[in-house]
Order: C-alpha cells, then structure tokens, then sequence
C-alpha cells in the first residue's frame, strides 16, 4: 500500500452550500482515507491520511469529480505529520474566520430529483414547496453569514424533525449536510393573505390558482423577493396591473410551466433553450410567435423565465394559467419587495392576494436578464443566479468599494484575486433604491469580510453613488465613466496593453464638462485617449430630454435646418409652438447642454420617424426603433468624418428627413440608420488603427443592446481584420461600470 502520508488540503472558491463537505467525506471513505474536512473563512479544510498514491488520486478527484454548483479557485496542499491510531474520515465543526473571505454558492432551480419527490404522492415529501437538497436551493438570499452553516442562515429558526436530521446525518443521503433541509413537519409554510391581510382558508396554493384563474393579481415570495403574478393572456388582469404597478408601457416578464409550453408563444433557438433550462434560471429574451397584447407594447422581444423553485412548480402542476405575468414585486422604479414588513406598506395597493411564507429572505436579488446575441450569451441584469459569484480576472485588488453609476447601479467588493459584483441595484434617484443601495454594500461587507480601505466612483459630481463613495473618508479614484466600460471589458478578457474602446451609452460625465455617450477611446488600464466621437447635439430641457424623445428630434433639426425646420411635416405633427420652444431656449442657452450620446442619437431619429416621442422607460423609444427596422436593409446614409475623430450627421439628417417627408419607408429608414452608425463606428476604428496601430477593439455601453447595431458593427470590424471584444459575464450596460472602476483603481492606486 506504500508509507502512510498525511496531506493538509485548502481548497477555495464556491465550495460552502454546494455538498462539497459531504462530496469529501463520501470521497475519502471511497478511498479509505482517514482525517477531516470542515469549512473555514477561505473556503474549505481537509486533512487526509493513507498512501501516498491513494492521496494523488483524491485530490485528483477533488478537482475532477466536485459538486455541480461547486466552483474552485485554488486548491493548495502540503504534508504533514501522520496521526496515529486515526481510523476514520470525519466532518468536523466549522471554523469561522473574521478575516478571511469566503465564496457563497448563487441561489439555483430545484434539481430534477426533488421535483420527482415533490410530485410523487408516495413521497413524505409530496407537494412540500420547500424542497431541497445540497444539489439545488436557496443560497446566497438565506445567508447572514460565513461560514454556510445552518445557525448563520434564516433557517436558523427551523429545529430538523428526527427523519429530515437522520438525512442530514447519513454520508449515503443527498441531504447529507444540507443546510436548508425540511419538511412539512419541521420546516417553512405557506400563508395566503387577503387584501384585509386575513388568511384565507383551504390550501394557499390551490386558492392561489383559482385567483390567478379569475383575473386576480397576487403577490408571491420567491427565493430574492415577491414577484407579482396575474394570467397574462387576461387584458382586464394586464392591463390593472399596469395601473397599480405604475408601469404604463415597460415590459413584463412572462413564465410558462416548461419548454414545450414556451415553444408554443416563442420561437427558441438551440442556445435559447439551453439557458431557459440552465441551473441560473434567468429571464431571457425571447421574439415572440404571437401577439399578447399589453405585455410589450410596440416591441418584438418578450421575457421569458421557467420556473425555478419548488412553489412556482406547484402552481403549475395545480392548473395556474397557461401564461403567468411573473414580474417583480415593487411600484415602478423600485427595487424589489423581499421584507414581510414591507409587504403591506410597498404591495398592499398593487396585489389583489398575497402568498407569503415564514422563511425570512435575508437580502433581495432580483431576476437575472440574459439573451443570445451573436451566438452567445450577453448578460443584460445579472442578479438571481448569478450573484454573488466572483469575476476571475487576474488582478491583485486591495480592499476596494467600487460604487458604479446611478442608473442599472451595481456596486463591487474587491479584495485580493476576488471582485465581487453585487445584486442588480436600479436607479438610484429613487430613495427606497438609493437606501438599497447603501444597506446592500454594508451586506456585502458583512458576508464577504471586506473592509474597503480605498472607493471607486464615476467622476460626475451629481451622482448619488459618486457622492456616497466620497462621503465615506476614504481614498477616492474618480473614474471616467466611459473608460470603466472599456477597463470592465478589458479586464474581464484578460487583455493588457492599450485597445480602442468604442462606448455607446445614454450619458456619461466627460472631462470636458459635456455629456459623452459616443466614444472611441484609446485605453490601457491607466489612461484614455478621446479618438473620436459621434456629433455633438444641443439639446434643451435638461432632464426631460431624455425622457422626451421630441426635444432631441428638434435640436437636431434646428442645427441642420435652422428655423426652415418648423416648416417640415414633423413640426405640424410635434407643435410648433413646442418646437419653437426648444429652439428659443438652445438660442438662450437656457437649461441647455452639449451631448455626444449616442443614445440621444436614436432618441432622436425614433421622433423624427414618429416612433416614439416619450420614453415610458429607459431606452424605450431606440428599442423601438430597432423593433421596427428592416432587418435585410443593407444601405447607409453619408456623414463625414473630421480630422479629430469628430463625426458629422448633418448629411445622414438631411437625407433622412427628405425619405421620411415624402413617405419613405420608415422600416428601411430605420435600418439604413443602424448601418450607418456602425459603419461609423468602423471608420473610427480604422483611423485609431492607423494612428496606433492597435487592432483589439473592446465595446460597451447600453446602446450596444441593441442587437441589430451590435451585429452590424461586428460583421464590420470582422470584415476589416480587428478582433472584437465583448463582456463575458457581466452586462454591456452600466452594470459593469464598478468592475471597470475597481480594476482602473486598483491599477492606479498610489502606495
């Protein structure tokens, strides 16, 4: 058998409320090894004991045969002295650390062997919504803190009846070490509630169904938060809702009981059907096959989610509607509802019924947003099943609060090889978001132990997130918004050197004092380059303009028209008397200021193309636009191109408005649009090249949502030999800003 060596093995990453513990023990024994395992502030601790050849091919297969949902990081190990007359393999007491950071597991889907016990009348488990085992369950929104041991989760309250402790204590169980482990008899229930906030007799998912089936909307608590939840094939349902929620036209995510369900609303590619299936269970964006009227008015694009835990089984298999409205559960711009306390303060005017729970939801974590854009998955929210896992970038972080930007906010811890994004935040102008947003950092500091000892901000003066990063009296790195979105890409495809950075977005505070949102940058980690830029607009109403698409669509018509623009078809439709105005107040300097936003760009075509003249929510009116292109249009609009990178649309304006005044086709003026500007993008990138010779070109920003832009621009920069580089993990939008500030931070910081 060889000589008895003993191994001391640390092993970090995700490794805690994955099964890893009892993946281990269950190991050993498959070994016949001796020693321990327990999970400490790194991640995981073991001590092995047999022959040397035996050992090799254990820690072999730590790596190779590890849990499904376990992640690992580093695995380091050493020997040390035998212990004699030690016989056994054992799980020893955790040994928490107030130094260390330790990696919790995302919250994921119900495993395929639970829901067969939860469906399956001969099982003690049998219709029980609570189900789990270390396969699958709620993660990351029960912690309160490392180690994941029970005493530190909000199961704490939940004493394990003699069956659920005799699982949890049997090496053969898959329960074994579950900390979330219950049943009927000794675990969470459900509670249904009226508008009276009574309970409602007979079984609450039952009734639930019969008032999802009648046209009532109700609240009901998921793993993150409430969602609220109406048949979304009812209008008189869709439609209150919209009222109640105060979300006029933005849309609702939508879920089916399974995969054939969904290919009956929704056409679904290969690698659609992969992530409605994967074990994150996010929301993704789906063309729809058929109308349903009110749940994304004007657009073409529907969310779509399955199901992902036990209850949202259960009302399914209990007759729920074919098409379930499962949006969030909060008024409109606000973050989601995830305390009971707040249940009746926040919904109680909004839901109709109310399905609720004694499980307390440590911390709220919205839906994840995903869609498949040129073959591959792009991130549009990451929350639920995706937070709070670590971006692996190579990067040596000190303790850093990365705050992000106000709108999509998203904060990040980093300390060492670890950045750690936080939950999708939302807009931080709103209080309840703002107020989010501090408690979730102070969360964040809590679990993950990271004391920042430098901040991070985007370098505008006004933000909220900007100003509470300053408030905190530490060392600050101001960061240039547009420059985090090429750093987070940079970083995240591990790239070094210098790239050319093409950021297209609604607003980000310039150097200059402007508003930049069309950049093409030459960027390393520590410095960037303005190289060109998309036209400058002057545009008046401050805030409203972004909410008012006609506003733009008449600055951008006076700078090429002058004052025989009010003379155009689009005045008689918008008003003259508005459209003069706004030019009386540009001609002031009244409420005014300069922008390069490519974002307003589409803003103002979508007007001047009477698409939309009020975005109901953010990027509305571009996301109609694009819904209505012509997507084989392959024709382009002239514009020029300065010495300094500057871009001039006065000829693509001219050319437009004359199609779209003598009855063009406005689908293929909106195409030819498209094209244009990413044939721009192109040009821009061609000059950088020739200047630097640089031929990686990373893209971020919103506006490269837009699929039919984005693909345009990377058949283009294909074509002409540059290599193409987009997010891998986090969202193109401001999402990623704070990964992109830890990283510029983490490389500028001084001694």
């Amino acid at each position: 058998m060889g000589e008895l060596e003993r191994r001391r093995i640390e092993v970090g990453g995700v490794v805690q409320g994955v099964g890893f513990r009892p993946f281990i023990y269950n190991l050993a024994k498959r070994h016949g090894l001796s020693g321990f395992v327990l999970n400490d502030g790194k991640g995981a601790l073991m001590e092995a004991q047999g022959a040397g050849a035996v050992l090799d091919l254990f820690v072999k297969a730590v790596r190779g045969e590890a849990p499904q949902l376990a992640k690992i990081s580093f695995l380091h190990f050493s020997k040390i002295a035998p212990v004699e007359n030690e016989n056994i393999f054992r799980i020893a007491e955790s040994l928490p650390s107030v130094a260390e950071t330790t990696m919790v597991s995302p919250d994921t889907d119900v495993c395929d062997d639970c829901l067969a016990e939860m469906l399956n009348p001969a099982d003690r488990r049998f219709l029980y919504p609570f189900i789990n085992c270390t396969n699958c369950g709620p993660r990351y929104t029960i912690v309160r803190q490392t180690p994941y041991d029970r005493p530190y989760t909000s199961m704490s309250g939940f004493d394990m009846c003699p069956e659920c402790r005799a699982e949890y204590e049997d090496p053969s169980n898959r329960r074994f070490h579950a900390q979330p482990n219950a049943c009927q008899k000794c675990g969470p229930s459900l509670e249904l509630l009226d508008a009276r906030w009574t309970t409602v007799r007979g079984d609450p998912i039952n009734k639930t169904v019969e008032f999802l089936n009648g046209g009532a909307i109700v609240a009901i608590k998921g793993v993150g938060g409430y969602h609220l939840a109406c048949d979304a094939l009812n209008v008189n349902a869709v439609r209150l809702l919209r009222e109640r929620k105060v979300r006029k036209e933005k849309p609702f995510a939508l879920m089916v009981r399974d995969l054939e369900a969904a290919r009956g609303y929704f056409e679904i590619s290969r690698a659609e059907e992969e992530l409605l299936l994967s074990r994150e269970k996010p929301i993704v964006l789906l063309k729809g096959k058929i109308e349903l009227r009110g749940i994304a008015p004007g657009l073409v694009e529907h969310g779509l989610f399955l199901p992902n835990t036990p209850l949202q089984h259960l009302l399914f298999a209990c007759g729920a509607p074919r098409v379930l409205v499962m949006t969030s559960g909060n008024i409109s711009d606000e973050p989601i509802v995830f305390e009971d306390e707040g249940l009746k303060e926040r919904l109680s005017d909004v839901a109709d019924y109310f399905l609720t729970n004694n499980r307390p939801i440590v911390w709220r974590c919205d839906d994840s947003v995903v869609r498949v854009a040129n073959g591959a998955t792009a991130v549009v929210r990451r929350s639920r099943g995706f937070v709070p896992s670590a971006i692996q970038s190579g990067f040596s972080f000190p303790e850093i609060l990365a705050c992000g930007g106000d709108l999509k906010n998203v904060f990040c811890l980093a300390k060492g090889s670890l950045a750690i994004p936080g939950p999708h935040i939302g807009d931080l102008w709103n209080a309840e978001a703002f107020r989010s947003f501090k408690a979730s950092i102070e969360h964040f500091k809590n679990v993950f132990r990271i004391e920042p000892k430098n901040v991070a901000v985007d370098m505008h003066p006004g933000y909220f997130s900007s100003n509470h990063g300053r408030s905190l009296g530490l060392p600050v790195t101001e960061v240039q918004h547009h420059h985090a979105h090429v750093a987070s890409v940079m970083a995240e495809n591990g790239l070094v050197g210098s790239v050319i950075g093409v950021a297209l977005d609604g607003t980000g505070y310039g150097p200059d004092g402007t508003i930049w949102g069309g950049e093409v940058l030459i960027c390393s980690y520590d410095s960037f380059k303005r190289a060109g830029h998309l036209p400058k607009i002057r545009i008046a109403g401050g805030d409203k303009s972004a909410k008012e698409p006609w506003r733009i669509g008449a600055a951008v018509l006076r700078h090429v028209f002058g004052d025989s623009a009010l003379d155009l078809n689009y005045a008689g439709n918008i008003g003259v008397k508005k459209m003069e105005a706004v030019f009386s107040a540009i001609s002031a300097n009244v409420n005014c200021h300069d922008s390069t936003s490519a974002g307003r760009w589409f803003d103002a075509v979508s007007s001047i193309l009477y698409v939309c003249q009020h975005n109901g929510f953010e990027g509305q009116a571009p996301m109609m636009l694009e819904a209505m292109a012509d997507k084989v249009e392959t024709g382009e609009f002239d514009f020029e191109i300065g010495s300094d990178g500057a871009v001039s649309f006065d000829e693509t304006v001219r050319s437009l408005v004359v199609m779209a005044e003598n009855g063009g086709d406005f689908g293929k003026i909106s195409a030819m649009f498209h094209n244009t500007v990413a044939r721009v993008v192109l040009r821009l990138c061609e000059k950088a090249r020739a200047e630097t010779g640089l031929k990686e070109v990373c893209l971020g920003g919103g506006v490269f949502q837009n699929q039919l832009l984005l693909s345009r621009t990377l058949r283009n920069l294909n074509d002409a030999g540059f290599k193409a580089f987009l997010p891998q993990n986090l969202p193109i939008n401001d999402g990623c800003l704070s990964f992109g500030q830890a990283v510029i931070a983490a490389k500028t910081r001084r001694p």
